[in-house]
């Protein structure tokens, strides 16, 4: 059973808090063979409210499967211009950014 280190960002941050949902440096077990899309889901997100998933710092597919001790994070669309180059997702080709579906 993978335990993770979850982190939600800016807008998505909102929705969570809306839910009563921890969204900073939060520790989760998760069910073997869990993909971040199904965390997403699980959160009470849809994939359309997550622009860029970042897993142990690099940028990430929904279609990932999380390993235990994975750091995960879901940065919302919005995110302004200067972070998007700071955070490494600004000029991802279109093949490593997660895909809204």
């Amino acid at each position: 059973m993978p335990i993770i280190t979850f982190n939600a960002f800016s807008f998505l941050q909102k929705k969570l808090k809306q839910k009563n949902i921890a969204y900073s440096n939060v520790t989760m077990d998760l069910a073997e063979g869990t993909c971040v899309s199904d965390l997403i889901l699980g959160l009470g997100l849809t994939p359309g409210d997550v622009e860029v998933v970042f897993i142990n710092g690099r940028v990430s597919s929904t279609n990932t499967i999380i390993a235990d001790q994975d750091r995960i994070a879901l940065v919302p669309h919005g995110t302004p211009g200067p972070y998007r180059v700071l955070l490494g997702f600004k000029n991802k080709q279109p093949d490593t950014l997660p895909r809204s579906e």
